[in-house]
């Protein structure tokens, strides 16, 4: 009785963590995303949610996912436009988290060694996957009034050669060098930036990743739970760090990997 208690306490204790903010999620491409399973955390603990989608071709289906998690507002933003991150300041209201996953990289310079990385190709994926967080933080700091926290994705690939990542773990290097810098920046104005580096999930842009079913396998037979990360665990933390719990936490790289990031041979 008293275990069910306890629990039930920690729960309470638990519930409606974001209750009052106002939640900016970029990236939300379907419901596999990190973005979505991040979204409907927020929502969970009772964030105000505004979406963003990139181009018609995803409008119908983050206005979907949008109308499913209850959020105020779906909007266009391509972060590659300088007029569309401008109405991120124009158009939106006082903001207490904004999310950032967003990355890119062309599939031939995923699909080949990284010195045969073209010109073009490592400066697309620089743009999207870290110049954008330096843009977007930019764009909404100026309505964090109140303060807040800011939160990007990552990945192990940053620090460590990983097969196939090739030019997407020079852009994760550049973002989570960022995000120091935008710590250190934003930092006097209450605004913390963080990143969490989730171990491989199934998502339809790790679909690209050439023998990404390998990575899982590696990662759930050596990481010391024994198995690969699910985008709730992921999401909770994104949770923690969007919150007044981390309130004190900023320019890091918080690891929801199961583990596998302490391992080596």
């Amino acid at each position: 009785m008293l275990e069910e208690t306890t629990r039930s306490v920690q729960c309470d204790f638990m519930s409606q963590l974001l209750e009052g903010k106002t939640a900016l999620v970029l990236g939300v491409a379907n419901r596999w995303s990190l973005a979505y399973a991040i979204a409907q955390a927020f929502r969970r603990e009772g964030a105000r949610l505004l979406l963003t989608y990139q181009g018609e071709r995803l409008q119908k289906t983050v206005e979907e996912l949008g109308a499913s998690l209850g959020a105020e507002r779906v909007f266009e933003c391509d972060v590659t436009r300088d007029e569309d991150l401008a109405k991120l300041t124009e158009t939106s209201e006082r903001l207490d988290a904004v999310v950032h996953s967003i990355a890119f990289a062309n599939q031939a310079d995923l699909a080949r060694p990284f010195v045969e990385t073209s010109r073009d190709g490592y400066l697309l994926a620089q743009n999207v996957s870290a110049y954008s967080m330096v843009a977007v933080a930019r764009a909404t700091a100026p309505l964090m009034t109140s303060g807040g926290a800011m939160l990007t994705l990552t990945y192990l690939g940053s620090t460590r050669v990983v097969t196939n990542y090739n030019v997407m773990g020079v852009a994760k290097a550049a973002l989570e060098a960022s995000v120091r810098y935008l710590a250190a920046d934003l930092g006097p104005q209450n605004i913390r930036v963080n990143a969490i580096s989730a171990g491989p999930v199934k998502t339809a842009a790790a679909r690209g990743i050439k023998d990404f079913s390998k990575v899982l396998e590696a990662v759930e037979a050596h990481a010391p739970l024994r198995r690969n990360v699910t985008p709730g665990e992921v999401a909770d933390l994104a949770v923690f760090l969007a919150s007044d719990l981390g309130r004190g936490v900023t320019g890091d790289v918080l690891f929801a990997d199961a583990g596998y990031h302490i391992m080596g041979l």
